[in-house]
């Protein structure tokens, strides 16, 4: 009996990171972006993401450009780090492509 609930325990734990998601979300700005011109940075927050500390600027990203896609998400990394500090420091990349 105490197998099959450690054995059950497991299973549920294994699948709640197997079936986590990393969050996106994009925006077009005017057509789109017309290139493969990419910039990256990281968007840094705390307390689960509650409190921006540094956030990027996607329209100085863009350099002017008129143009252009924003893609903000939270990668695999991100995610690393958000859980390595339990939440404390939670960070997303921002890509503006040209």
């Amino acid at each position: 009996m105490i197998r099959k609930s450690i054995k059950m325990m497991a299973v549920l734990f294994a699948s709640s990171f197997l079936l986590t998601s990393c969050y996106s979300y994009t925006s077009v700005v005017g057509q789109g972006a017309q290139g493969y011109n990419q910039t990256t940075k990281w968007n840094h927050y705390v307390i689960y993401g509650l409190a921006p500390v540094g956030v990027s600027d996607s329209k100085q990203m863009a350099d002017g450009a008129e143009n252009y896609t924003v893609h903000t998400r939270q990668s695999f990394v991100n995610g690393l780090v958000s859980a390595l500090t339990f939440g404390i420091y939670t960070p997303t990349t921002t890509t503006v492509t040209k």
